[in-house]
């Protein structure tokens, strides 16, 4: 008589080859039709999504023009002084509003523009009784123009917005995030269609294992990527931009460009960040011991260090954001390795991986 553990588990539910490609066909088919109904509500909000992901983008480039409007306009006063100015006028020139969303602007408007736009009255009066400053050269400031310090709101600079500069950047842009925005909304349908298909062939403890640490993976991943994308991006940015201040180059960063990247750096925190995962799987087929992993933890501090140097861009906050993380999760993965049960084979019995 058979002994239980030599039965054929898959015994009711073997298939043929072309049975097998019949599945596939099936899974392949419902895959694509969830990601194009995905696709379909991408089209509604891809133009939501484009003007989402360039908020941080937006943010770094007003701080960016900001400041560069305003050194400008201080290096302009101090122009304005070395050319005779009194320092009455430069007084009133140089003073910048408290809100930093406001920027100077240095303009030179005529008698006649400025009694049109100011009207009559004590003000027309200051303008017709304001003489024109001395020791200053006439193609600079003639006797007829009084400068003025205008303020415009940094948001309304259209250096601060990307740019696209090939005719179909808009349009690609827009099918891109319409699709980011499809494969996001499918993700769960897909998975769970080439999950049916592929647990057909796996035993219970193998299917036990995916149900306990595939939750685990996509938490993983999605506290990676949120990471990047609300704390990691903004400084990346920001540093990145420093080096535009510092060589005096005005930004323009295109929409397409900025689209890959904001989806690249995500990506690569959120896969660093199944580091607890990789080290039970290499706990548990036997490359590694729990006791290698501990004795061992300054070279990993180093080698995680050396990464985040390779999957960030080359700034140190950046790379502090994912090598902290990563330290507290190899750490978590030890953890895992010493804590979580072992698997058990198909009959119950413990295995010895």
């Amino acid at each position: 008589m058979k002994r239980e553990r030599d039965e054929d588990l898959f015994e009711q539910s073997k298939m043929s080859f072309g049975e097998h490609l019949e599945e596939l066909r099936g899974t392949l088919w419902k895959c694509l039709i969830a990601l194009a109904l995905g696709f379909s509500v991408g089209l509604w909000c891809g133009g939501w999504v484009v003007d989402y992901v360039q908020t941080p983008l937006r943010a770094s480039l007003e701080k960016l023009r900001a400041k560069q409007v305003k050194q400008a306009h201080v290096e302009r006063i101090e122009q304005l002084r070395r050319q005779g100015i009194d320092e009455a006028t430069l007084t009133e020139l140089s003073q910048l509003p408290e809100d930093s969303r406001l920027i100077p602007k240095l303009r030179f408007f005529s008698r006649e523009e400025l009694r049109r736009l100011l009207g009559g009255g004590a003000a027309q009066a200051a303008v017709e009784g304001d003489p024109a400053p001395e020791g200053v050269p006439r193609e600079l400031l003639p006797a007829d123009l009084v400068p003025l310090t205008l303020y415009e709101r940094i948001e309304d600079d259209p250096r601060t917005n990307t740019i696209g500069t090939g005719v179909p950047d808009a349009f690609g842009v827009y099918i891109k995030a319409s699709l980011l925005v499809g494969a996001v909304l499918a993700g769960p349908f897909i998975f769970y269609f080439i999950w049916e298909f592929v647990a057909a062939g796996l035993y219970k403890n193998e299917r036990k294992m995916v149900y306990t640490y595939m939750p685990m993976s996509i938490t993983l991943f999605l506290a990676g990527a949120a990471i990047a994308f609300f704390m990691a991006l903004p400084l990346v940015v920001d540093f990145l931009f420093l080096f535009y201040d510092w060589m005096k180059i005005d930004a323009t960063p295109r929409i397409s460009e900025w689209l890959s990247f904001v989806l690249l750096l995500p990506l690569g925190f959120g896969i660093s960040f199944q580091l607890p995962l990789v080290m039970l799987f290499m706990e548990r087929i036997g490359v590694f011991k729990t006791a290698d992993y501990v004795k061992n933890w300054r070279i990993a501090v180093i080698v995680i260090c050396i990464i985040s140097v390779f999957l960030t861009p080359a700034d140190i906050y950046s790379m502090i954001l994912m090598a902290v993380p990563l330290c507290v999760l190899y750490f978590g993965g030890i953890g895992l390795c010493k804590w979580m049960p072992r698997p058990t084979a198909p009959y119950g019995e413990p295995t010895d991986a």
